[in-house]
């Protein structure tokens, strides 16, 4: 992937964008565990209760808390609450809502921020647990003489006395009150011994309920703040929820977006890269290999990309975040998770060194199955020519269950994976409710902290089940990655000169081959030695030989297919080398020995060569290649459909209109590589003659195996393994050239060689 980092450049501002809303999505996604906890602990247990500072409580409460405070921390609740005195017009205001204010004064809290309310919440916690234990010790007869060891049962020395034999309706905190300060901070801290032991938020949860109870003496509506709590909790808990899949939605929109437009500049770097090779290079990357390359491959980028958007960076979040929020709900229970991890970790490895080597020759198999199917689907008519159809089946068929069995095997690794790993999770499970159960039985953790730590353990869980499938998912598209680099990265043999050339306008488009040696790239020996002649403006050069003399060689030099690997090649008198391909191949008119026809219909075809081309140059191209005929036959005309590779059409049609597309761009240079070997005589030689009246100012080079093609040429020249053996005209040669001669004679009568 490193490789091809440059095209993930221009997007990072939408990754940017897409890590910033995962954030966001995360935060949500981790808020939820712990809302829902709050409606467990605090909705449902404490009544919609939420701390430990009662937003009101009777003047006479606080005359009891304050019995088991310092005089400074009295001092300081006393000024965050305001005293309403019953019957006043303050408290009429407030006694729909505090029906107790219409009998008695009432304390009501003032507005505070978070740290004024923890900095209080502390003192009134302990208080209230302390009035709380000792109301329940004085309505139970039985627990009395144990709470009179609480007060005074240190020597009886400090005025002990026994709560169960106090005379009925005496104020015991009136009592308590007339105790020295210390001696009531001891009795509140042996009162509240048990409850001394727990956490922090068991004793706001337990002072809570006593709170509870004084918002009933004050003639509150229990079930109102309850269903007001439970509501604004929902509502937080409905608002996340949207949040989160608001920002899921604009992740998923901008990881398509940010891997379609990856792509896309992909396959489009891939394709300009391909038009520049060389055939050099088509030698080095199969023509399926690259199919395969721009699409598949390029699509498992794209597939893994947003997955990568959606999930390596969310998994991180979501799995950092979540064993933070744990640990803060119930730190004791970090073995838990800690025992998963370590499971799931080596599920991962085993299945990484099983899957991974199997990716890495999936996309070999996928090339050769494109292969096999390329070469039955070009070669068909060769196929039932020779009945083949049943060596080809097996061919497709070994090549298919290769694919096929290496598929199947990396996906029953999957299958048995994501089994194990519901199990694990739900081991996990079982193992939190079992361990927090104990716990909440012992009172050192709460219902609701139970349940958000199993979410939570269970965010943990499918980050890392997501890390894991991008594990898995990432070596593949790393040899994907890696293939599309094999050909971005691949250095053109055939390049532009740094300071191009230029041709001299005016100059004589003569091609001149000096000296010229030529070999292909990974072959021992010499195909060309020595090359030498000139092809003029105005004369038509033939090249003739026998079957694999280097004839199509020495005329792909020109246009730069190959580059010579000894002499040179000058067109206008500069060597090729020196001029852009551009500009080269805009002088040369070429008809390939294969005749190549485009999806579209015959104008389009034509207009290949110059698509500002006229009408009347259309069928002037057409007329003098011998294909108006045929165009005509045709209701659509011009407008004759082509298939792809020109299927529909005959092989002496597709040459016909080649020559006429090289017709329509009207270059000073002709190359024809056999390009008449597909037509009759008759059309062969009218198509000559129309020709030289069109041509009569370019240079012509026409290679061919046929003497009756080359008769009428002002210049011949013969080839026999790669060297030059005669140059004339045709009755030079045949006295002359004991090849050529040999090559007439065998195709003509002594009648037609005269």
């Amino acid at each position: 992937m490193k490789r091809l980092i440059n095209y993930i450049r221009p997007y990072l501002g939408w990754i940017l964008a897409a890590i910033a809303l995962l954030y966001g999505q995360a935060n949500c996604d981790l808020a939820l565990p712990d809302y829902m906890s709050r409606i467990v602990n605090v909705g449902i247990q404490q009544g919609g209760v939420a701390g430990a500072v009662p937003e009101a409580m009777r003047e006479t409460t606080m005359d009891s808390l304050a019995l088991f405070m310092d005089d400074a921390t009295v001092a300081r609740i006393g000024a965050d609450y305001e005293l309403v005195q019953a019957g006043s017009d303050r408290a009429k205001s407030l006694e729909a809502k505090y029906p107790a204010l219409a009998k008695e004064n009432v304390l009501v809290l003032r507005k505070l921020d978070k740290a004024e309310n923890d900095g209080i919440e502390a003192e009134l916690a302990s208080s209230f647990l302390a009035v709380s234990s000792i109301e329940k010790l004085m309505s139970d007869p039985k627990a009395a003489a144990a709470a009179a060891a609480a007060m005074g049962g240190q020597g009886g020395s400090q005025g002990g006395f026994d709560l169960s034999k106090l005379p009925p309706g005496m104020d015991v905190f009136a009592l308590l009150g007339r105790l020295p300060a210390e001696q009531r901070m001891a009795i509140a801290g042996r009162v509240n011994e048990k409850v001394s032991t727990l956490g922090p938020s068991m004793k706001i949860q337990a002072a809570a309920l006593a709170i509870k109870e004084e918002y009933l003496a004050l003639g509150m509506d229990e079930a109102a703040i309850q269903r007001a709590y439970m509501l604004k909790i929902g509502a937080m808990m409905l608002l996340l929820t949207l949040l989160g899949a608001i920002a899921t939605v604009c992740v998923g929109f901008i990881s398509a977006k940010v891997a379609s437009g990856i792509s896309r500049d992909l396959r489009s770097a891939v394709f300009s890269k391909v038009e520049g090779f060389s055939l050099r290079e088509f030698d080095t990357f199969s023509t399926a290999s690259l199919i395969t390359r721009t699409n598949n491959d390029v699509m498992q980028l794209q597939m893994v990309i947003v997955m990568m958007i959606r999930m390596v960076f969310y998994a991180p979040i979501i799995g950092i975040g979540g064993v933070i929020r744990a640990m803060a709900k119930n730190a004791s229970m970090w073995w838990i998770i800690a025992l998963a991890v370590a499971v799931l970790s080596v599920l991962i490895v085993v299945v990484f060194n099983i899957a991974v080597p199997r990716f890495r020759i999936m996309q070999k198999l996928i090339d050769r199955l494109n292969l096999v199917s390329r070469e039955n689907l070009s070669g068909m008519m060769v196929i039932r020519a020779f009945n083949m159809q049943g060596r080809e089946e097996e061919r497709f068929d070994k090549a298919n269950k290769d694919l096929t069995g290496n598929l199947l095997f990396v996906n029953r690794v999957m299958v048995v994976m994501m089994p194990v790993m519901m199990l694990i999770m739900n081991g996990v499970s079982l193992l939190i409710i079992w361990v927090g159960a104990h716990q909440v039985a012992q009172a050192s953790m709460q219902v609701g902290d139970m349940m958000a730590f199993m979410q939570y353990a269970m965010q943990i869980f499918f980050a890392f089940i997501m890390m894991s499938m991008m594990f898995i998912m990432l070596p593949r598209a790393q040899v994907s990655a890696n293939r599309i680099a094999e050909v971005l990265e691949a250095e053109a043999s055939v390049k532009d000169p740094e300071a191009p050339a230029s041709f001299v306008p005016g100059a004589e488009m003569s091609v001149e081959f000096r000296d010229l040696s030529f070999r292909y790239p990974g072959a021992e020996e010499d195909v060309l030695h020595g090359i030498s002649f000139t092809a003029r403006p105005g004369h038509t050069t033939a090249i003739i030989g026998a079957t694999g003399s280097g004839k199509s060689s020495v005329v792909g030099l020109v246009p730069r297919f190959y580059d010579a690997t000894g002499g040179s090649v000058l067109v206008g008198g500069i060597d090729v080398r020196e001029l852009s391909q551009a500009d080269l191949r805009g002088k040369i008119g070429y008809v390939p020995q294969k005749a190549n026809l485009f999806s579209g219909t015959v104008e389009s075809n034509l207009r290949y060569a110059d698509d500002g081309a006229s009408v009347e140059a259309l069928e002037g191209a057409a007329r003098i290649a011998q294909a108006s005929d045929f165009i005509a036959e045709s209701e659509e005309g011009m407008r004759r459909p082509i298939s792809q590779g020109g299927s529909n059409v005959s092989g002496g049609q597709k040459q016909r209109l080649s020559i006429a597309r090289a017709l329509v761009k009207r270059p000073p240079i002709f190359i024809f590589d056999d390009s008449f070997s597909a037509l009759d005589f008759k059309t062969d030689s009218a198509l000559r003659r129309a020709l030289k009246e069109e041509t009569g100012d370019a240079t012509v080079i026409i290679v061919t195996q046929r003497v009756a093609t080359v008769k009428a040429a002002d210049q011949i020249v013969v080839l026999d393994d790669g060297r030059v053996v005669g140059i004339g005209t045709h009755e030079a040669l045949m006295e002359a050239c004991e090849t050529y001669r040999e090559i007439a004679t065998s195709q003509l009568s002594e009648e037609e060689l005269r």
